[in-house]
């Protein structure tokens, strides 16, 4: 019994080994997000830089609802609902906070938090980081906890029923938000000081929307959630709780016969989902300095489920770069460019993956050239005739997204991971054992 304590001894980690296992994603992603906001912010326009924060927030919004739609397999279409519920918890946190201890509605942030309104405090943080930061955890608190009620009586259901379910829920969000009361306007702090904490949650600008807001969501903390919702969300996927997850998706009888408890599997994805999406909701109206409950309606879910869809029912990385692509794409229509070199680009790709994969599949490249040739000349034409291209610019946007899922049905990687994709050579087959031999 001595030796088994002893060997035991031995394999149980360290303090240290665990503290470094445990902390080492915040200290990536607080690296990653240095990197973006002191080197990258500092060699785009704001114009990019818009741009980077969307893909973020888009990003943080995908994988999180791949939990949901992906990984269980269920169909939320009220993503957007808890998008809406932490912007507006965040909103309310940081301008009526701001308004009692400073008496004032502006920025009282740091260097990392400093967007050019406003004058930054200290050389890194300031308490208005920290006011921040609260509004932003407290947010997806909320947005969870409003998961688990809607989930816990609702995902007993599937399919349609689910949807319909959820979708009500964002609508009921909506309407309540666009119900609320008038927002206390900045040049009347002295009402904010004299109104009781409980009622202030209630003054939500109604229909106008929440307005003039501190800012200070910038590059360091979007990608500081980005990395942490990815890692996360990651390591979920790989653990017994993802496997569950998986097992629910693939088949709820037989999860079911091996002692998956379903409905709390499917609840705690769901508030997992739920809290991502507060959180990204408030880095959402704390970059912006305003929310409207309009804009976070059903169109806003279907936006987020057609990311998931053609990254890959499932696929955290798919997810990921399906969120990139759709939050750049309507802005490269703006101006769109000659067809061909993107193209030829595309082509190259995927004629490379499926080399590696000694997959081929000789259709799917011969729509990429004829739909590719035909862009192109439906450019020409359209120049040719003084039209602009730009004008149709969501038609094209709606053709491409077309496109894209004829030639990846199952989404951009499926179920998989991209790095699971890329196979050099085949695994060599064993020949089959003769009668007589051992396997």
């Amino acid at each position: 019994m001595n030796k088994l304590q002893e060997q035991a001894a031995k394999l149980k980690p360290t303090p240290a080994s665990t503290m470094l296992h445990a902390l080492w994603p915040l200290a990536v992603a607080i690296a990653i997000g240095l990197f973006m906001v002191l080197v990258v912010g500092r060699s785009v326009d704001p114009y990019k830089g818009n741009i980077l924060i969307n893909c973020g927030i888009a990003i943080i919004l995908a994988v999180s609802l791949t939990v949901v739609n992906g990984f269980t397999g269920q169909f939320s279409m009220g993503h957007a609902g808890f998008m809406a519920v932490g912007g507006y918890t965040a909103a309310v946190i940081v301008y009526y906070s701001t308004m009692k201890i400073w008496g004032d509605a502006d920025f009282h942030g740091g260097a990392l938090s400093y967007t050019g309104a406003g004058s930054a405090e200290g050389a890194w943080f300031g308490w208005g980081d920290v006011l921040f930061v609260f509004g932003c955890l407290l947010a997806g608190t909320l947005a969870a906890i409003a998961g688990y009620l809607v989930g816990l009586p609702s995902l007993r259901l599937r399919g349609d029923y689910l949807a319909i379910v959820t979708l009500g829920f964002g609508e009921i969000v909506r309407v309540i938000l666009q119900g609320s009361k008038d927002q206390i306007q900045p040049w009347k702090a002295s009402e904010v000081a004299d109104t009781p904490w409980y009622q202030l949650p209630l003054k939500l600008g109604g229909p106008k929307g929440f307005n003039l807001m501190p800012t200070y969501t910038t590059l360091f903390w979007v990608y500081l959630a980005v990395v942490l919702t990815l890692i996360i969300i990651y390591r979920l996927k790989v653990s017994s709780s993802g496997r569950a997850f998986l097992s629910i998706r693939e088949d709820e009888v037989a999860s079911q016969a091996m002692g998956v408890d379903i409905t709390k599997y499917k609840v705690r994805a769901f508030v997992l989902s739920s809290f991502f999406a507060g959180v990204a909701g408030a880095l959402f109206a704390m970059y912006n300095g305003t929310i409207n409950a309009a804009e976070l309606g059903f169109q806003k879910s279907f936006d987020i489920i057609i990311m998931v869809v053609l990254g890959g029912m499932g696929s955290i990385s798919g997810a990921a770069i399906a969120a990139v692509i759709l939050t750049i794409l309507p802005e490269i229509l703006r101006s769109p460019p000659h067809v061909w070199p993107w193209g030829l680009g595309l082509l190259a790709v995927m004629t490379g993956i499926q080399a590696f994969r000694r997959n081929w599949n000789t259709p799917s490249l011969i729509v990429v050239a004829v739909a590719t040739t035909l862009l192109e000349i439906g450019r020409d034409v359209c120049l040719a005739n003084s039209i602009n291209p730009a004008d149709y610019r969501l038609v094209l946007y709606a053709l491409l997204l077309i496109l894209m899922m004829i030639l990846r049905p199952d989404g951009l990687f499926g179920v998989n991971e991209i790095w699971n994709l890329v196979r050099f050579g085949r695994p060599k087959q064993r020949p089959a054992p003769q009668l007589g031999e051992k396997p």
